[in-house]
């Protein structure tokens, strides 16, 4: 999911990559300093179009960037290894409110990886690899390596949206480092669950009131296209995984005529969007957790979860029904940790997101924990699965947890009568007695106030290359497919029979990447539709 980045509620390519080491990752970004924001003499090419506030925001769009080492602190090894790899990094300065152009600003944290090629130099491509919350400033070689030989011909750029990790940051003091667990077997669970989530509003608004109102996915799409402009881009390319396929819709809708080529992977439905966006993936979800335990039985001499499918997801049954009796003592002093039936589910929906063998040897080794634990049995966790539990269950990466609510509660209103939530659960209790109470359950968008902003919706169409997996278990196919519909020059590009979210660069399927690549290259989309097989 390089082990740069944590848990998020859309796996992105980096939390991919970390789930097949570490299953959780989520880096806390280090606050960036100030930029120079010089102002350079203003250009056609870098000045904005069609908005009241056009003079105020000039300044912005003719920023001169100060390029420089990506090293942050003397322990900072992703700079080190950024400047190592030909990457300088900057700061773009935006204001807070683009409303409020002159008042209060704040920095959202650049990289690029400048074209080798620049006889043959395509332009910039733009890259956020989801969450929402996560970081791309650390990208830049990985997706050079991904792009072949056309890679030599774009200006490659990281940022991290406001309020992550290296841009201003946003922390709210969250005793968690994320609030989306289950609501478990029963009322009492659930009951714990709105408590946590009214409490965790309540600290976002003690601590952070004032920018909690611009922590939104239009306003990073905003800061986009000050970053297109002050890079001295006409139009710039994007990539973008998971929450990065909304960021990049919302883009094209905002700023018409200003991207070249666009790739999303793993889309999401934008009519779906919002903080209940997971409610629908639980079948999905079941049924890569019932091909992980297929999996599993295949191996039962070294994990000893059962011989067959069912034996498998009898003992995750047991484990649930184990957990709801009372929590789970997993590990040894000093990592020692409870895990009772709100949080388990949260552990095997995260496992199941990449059915690569390393990811879910690592998932397997969770629930043998899991088991033994059940049955009062010790046995030491792996460094991978105590900092994924470390970082679950204790508030080390609170200011990522805190961004990624204040981005989702900030783009989209959510119901506020717990009761809805909880009628929601038992109904979806029946079909899906695992998943269900995790992806209906309650979350602090609940007890947030309600967006400046009303969601973005499709009214322009858009010809990017949708990416995406017939069995991804976060941003389902279907909204791949509903988004394709909703923008009829886009093209499909599916992949078949893998339980995988996220896939360009990121799953070794020569198939995908290279139809990417040819994309990226000649900016042609294909004449139809295609399919690639896993």
């Amino acid at each position: 999911m390089r082990y740069a980045e944590k848990i998020r509620i859309l796996h992105s390519p980096a939390a991919a990559r970390s789930a097949a080491a570490a299953g959780l990752a989520l880096a806390v970004g280090l606050t960036a300093t100030p930029a120079l924001a010089t102002p350079a003499p203003a250009t056609p090419a870098t000045r904005t179009a069609g908005t009241a506030a056009h003079s105020a925001l000039d300044r912005y769009y003719d920023q001169r960037l100060s390029w420089g080492t990506c090293v942050q602190s003397p322990d900072d090894t992703t700079g080190r290894d950024l400047d190592a790899a030909g990457v300088q990094c900057a700061n773009v300065t935006v204001p807070l409110d683009y409303t409020a152009p002159r008042g209060r600003t704040i920095t959202v944290a650049v990289s690029r990886l400048k074209a080798t090629d620049t006889r043959h130099r395509i332009g910039a491509i733009l890259l956020n690899n989801g969450g929402p919350g996560g970081t791309a400033v650390e990208s830049p070689p990985v997706i050079r390596t991904a792009m072949k030989k056309v890679g030599a011909r774009y200006d490659i750029v990281g940022f991290d949206p406001r309020f992550v990790g290296r841009s201003t940051p946003l922390d709210c003091g969250w005793p968690v480092s994320f609030p989306w667990f289950s609501a478990g077997a029963g009322r009492a669970g659930f009951d714990r669950q709105v408590a946590l989530s009214k409490s965790l509003a309540a600290k976002c608004r003690a601590t952070n009131a004032s920018v909690l109102p611009h922590v939104t996915t239009r306003n990073t799409a905003r800061d986009m296209d000050v970053i297109r402009g002050a890079l001295g881009e006409r139009k710039i390319s994007y990539l973008g995984y998971s929450y990065g396929t909304y960021l990049g819709t919302v883009y094209t809708q905002m700023f018409p005529g200003r991207y070249d080529r666009v790739v999303l992977d793993g889309a999401i439905d934008p009519r779906a969007y919002g903080p209940r966006l997971l409610r629908d993936a639980a079948r999905e979800n079941e049924q890569a957790l019932s091909a992980w335990a297929v999996w599993a039985a295949g191996r039962h001499t070294t994990y000893g979860l059962g011989r067959t499918r069912t034996a498998v997801l009898a003992t995750i049954d047991r484990v649930m029904a184990q957990a709801a009796r009372g929590p789970l003592k997993v590990g040894t002093a000093p990592d020692t940790f409870r895990l009772d039936d709100t949080h388990i589910p949260t552990l095997l929906f995260m496992g199941v997101a990449d059915d690569t063998d390393a990811s879910r040897a690592f998932l397997a080794e969770q629930v043998s924990v899991l088991s033994k634990a059940a049955k009062n049995q010790q046995s030491a966790l792996s460094p991978e699965f105590t900092e994924q539990l470390r970082f679950a269950l204790t508030g080390e990466g609170s200011a990522s947890g805190s961004a990624q609510m204040a981005i989702i509660c900030g783009d989209a209103p959510a119901a506020r009568n717990p009761e809805l939530y909880w009628r929601d659960i038992q109904r979806a209790r029946a079909a899906h007695p695992l998943f269900g109470p995790l992806t209906e359950n309650i979350g602090p968008c609940a007890f947030w106030n309600a967006p400046r902003e009303n969601p973005t919706r499709i009214r322009h169409d858009a010809p990017a290359l949708i990416v995406a997996a017939t069995g991804d278990p976060r941003t389902t196919y279907r909204g791949s497919v509903a988004l394709h519909d909703q923008l009829p020059s886009s093209r499909l590009l599916t992949l078949k029979g893998a339980n995988r979210h996220a896939l360009y660069g990121e799953y070794g399927n020569a198939c995908v990447d290279g139809k990417v690549n040819r994309y990226l290259e000649t900016g042609r989309l294909p004449g139809k539709d295609e399919v690639c097989v896993k």
